[in-house]
């Protein structure tokens, strides 16, 4: 799943903490959850060419995938698809890698007094996997393929390509770029892709200023 592979990218490996803020992971979820469901055919573009509807209501087997395709009620524009998928989307993500052995909640203690709760990584491989293949074509070993290119183009929405690889930061925006605007899929799931991270972008900018308003007037 692009939503498990995101999150884990979005991970650190040795402390497991998280490498972009929740506005963007949030959203950028959001975005691969609609992805995934596009994939798995249940999800397309209308007869407008322009909302995305459920194009196939057969229940999936998946958790988060089910769930997701419930949100979807009626046909919309991509921006308002990701809002809706975004809510609660991060702990889902997190309790089916747990449920795969690859993270743990953990009960710890913050100054060695306040309790407080937080994933573990258990399971360095599956995250680490991920990483080599998305650094790979980063740096330019390797071509993106469908998941890799996908992956890539989230990341390039949410800013986050450089916090997930190490190297010249600049470099590696400046690859995410380009991928993102390649031509590593068919037409109707580049076509797809597109507007699912046009749709994460609209969603963050949102947000950010959004919070910023609310800032400005308390």
């Amino acid at each position: 799943m692009l939503a498990e592979d995101l999150m884990l990218l979005l991970l650190d490996g040795e402390t497991g903490r998280v490498l972009a803020g929740s506005t963007e992971i949030e959203n950028g979820l959001g975005g691969a959850v609609l992805l995934d469901l596009v994939n798995a055919g249940r999800v397309g573009f209308g007869p407008d060419g322009r909302r995305l509807e459920v194009i196939d209501p057969t229940p999936l087997d998946n958790p988060l995938l089910y769930h997701g395709l419930s949100r979807l009620d009626r046909a919309m524009k991509p921006q308002r698809a990701v809002e809706r998928l975004r809510k609660n989307v991060r702990d889902n993500v997190m309790r089916q890698l747990a449920d795969r052995g690859v993270l743990r909640l953990e009960k710890r203690r913050i100054l060695g007094i306040f309790p407080s709760t937080g994933w573990v990584i258990v399971d360095e491989n599956p995250g680490q996997d991920i990483r080599n293949r998305v650094g790979a074509v980063l740096y330019g070993q390797q071509e993106p393929d469908e998941r890799t290119g996908a992956l890539i183009a989230l990341l390039y929405a949410m800013k986050a390509a450089h916090k997930v690889v190490g190297g010249d930061s600049r470099a590696i925006k400046a690859r995410a770029k380009e991928i993102s605007r390649g031509n590593w899929a068919g037409a109707a799931v580049k076509g797809a892709m597109d507007a699912v991270q046009a749709a994460v972008i609209a969603s963050i900018t949102a947000a950010v200023v959004a919070s910023t308003s609310t800032a400005s007037s308390s």
